[in-house]
């Protein structure tokens, strides 16, 4: 027969179980609060290519609706997702194949950071973070209307130990390839984006909370257009 300290041990032991089952947050992972695993992205779109460039434009007012978690995945992955899993190559083309981009989504709920491998954004810091944001882009409405924001940042150590003094211009080159790719998904979903790249530098970094290696080189306030 069972004792009464087995007994308890393994109530213990399934209330632990239990708890570790139980849903969290929508989107959320239990074994990290701080994750949100993403949707897997949806290849096979019905939006033609042709037709996300011929409507393109630059979209400056928006509702303030927020973004589901889908539709920022799914803006991730066409920006820096990885579409190759057994090479690693990502969605936009990259010097060397050394990846110096880093990219920030930032809602009424908090700055997260995107991780290509997995799929996952990163919890950085909790609450609205947008009205700094558009203080730093030189109080521009449409930062703040957005329903997300994606801030590229440029790890250029990364690409500079081959490419030296080039190093920026390749930069420059894969964060217009990952801008545009962005936009054109953002028409797919019918939704609105503009690129932002009139903003103070030190201001996005202290606003946002960045790494000290992480420079801001683009803003893409996306949303539901007004």
């Amino acid at each position: 027969m069972p004792t009464v300290v087995s007994v308890v041990v393994l109530c213990l032991l399934v209330a632990v179980l239990l708890a570790t089952q139980c849903p969290g947050e929508p989107g959320l992972t239990n074994s990290d609060a701080n994750a949100v695993r993403l949707s897997p992205a949806d290849t096979t779109g019905s939006v033609p290519l042709e037709q996300t460039i011929a409507t393109r434009r630059s979209v400056r007012s928006f509702t303030g609706e927020a973004l589901s978690n889908e539709q920022i995945g799914q803006l991730l992955w066409a920006a820096q997702g990885i579409t190759d899993a057994q090479r690693g190559f990502r969605a936009a083309p990259s010097a060397g194949a050394l990846y110096p981009l880093e990219v920030y989504v930032v809602t009424a709920a908090g700055v997260y950071h995107y991780e290509p491998h997995g799929h996952v954004l990163r919890l950085r810091t909790g609450g609205d973070h947008k009205a700094a944001l558009a203080q730093a882009c030189l109080g521009q409405p449409c930062v703040q209307q957005a329903g997300a924001n994606f801030v590229f940042t440029a790890v250029y150590s990364r690409t500079q130990a081959k490419y030296g003094q080039r190093a920026r211009s390749y930069v420059d080159i894969e964060v217009g390839a990952a801008g545009e790719n962005l936009l054109l998904q953002a028409v797919a979903l019918d939704l609105g984006a503009v690129m932002v790249g009139a903003f103070r530098d030190e201001a996005v970094v202290q606003a946002l909370q960045l790494p000290a290696d992480h420079y801001p080189v683009l803003v893409i306030p996306v949303g539901h257009p007004a």
